[in-house]
């Protein structure tokens, strides 16, 4: 198999959508992301990180020191970033269940001691020259937060992580792109 720089890809640009669970994502590269999906606006320049993991069980067997069959037992997507446009959307998932009201043009959020879940859809989409991707996953919820740090330095940034969660389909994502190096024979 032969080295081709061609297909080594960068995320030059992206965002990061939200919708209401059950919210349909994109069917193609071309159209805008349907009515309901809401940007999130700028990310850190670390850009966005999706992890993909699967969990296995060890079969033994009495004859053999080694196991003789791997079972799968779980898969885990996840897709982390940090929001550092601080915005009614991004506030809000980052606090779920908190309560965001304006009176004489002072915003009062409301954090909940006790929240319950928050799921939502979530989509990524990002850009390499003229190739796009976009990755849907139609059931998540934000379950893992960092701490928000306010300095001079740095923008404020409100880090989080996303669980993608199984659908009655069950799929946990679908990744959509035009990359001509992902042309099958």
């Amino acid at each position: 198999m032969a080295l081709d720089a061609d297909n080594v890809r960068v995320g030059l640009t992206g965002n990061i959508y939200m919708a209401p669970k059950g919210t349909a994502g994109p069917t193609d590269l071309a159209t805008a992301w349907p009515a309901g999906w809401l940007d999130l606006g700028y990310m850190s320049e670390d850009g966005v990180s999706l992890e993909y993991t699967t969990q296995t069980e060890d079969v033994g067997a009495w004859q053999s020191l080694s196991p003789v069959r791997k079972i799968l037992t779980g898969v885990d997507m996840t897709m982390g970033f940090t929001a550092i446009e601080l915005k009614a959307d991004t506030v809000t998932l980052f606090f779920p269940g908190s309560t965001l009201a304006t009176a004489t043009g002072v915003h009062t959020l409301t954090i909940p001691s006790a929240p319950g879940p928050a799921e939502f859809a979530f989509g990524l989409e990002w850009k390499d020259g003229t190739i796009t991707n976009r990755l849907t996953l139609p059931r998540g919820e934000v379950t893992e937060r960092g701490a928000v740090t306010v300095g001079r330095s740095a923008a404020v940034g409100l880090e989080m992580t996303v669980t993608a969660y199984a659908t009655s389909a069950p799929e946990l994502a679908t990744w959509l792109s035009d990359d001509p190096a992902w042309a099958t024979a």
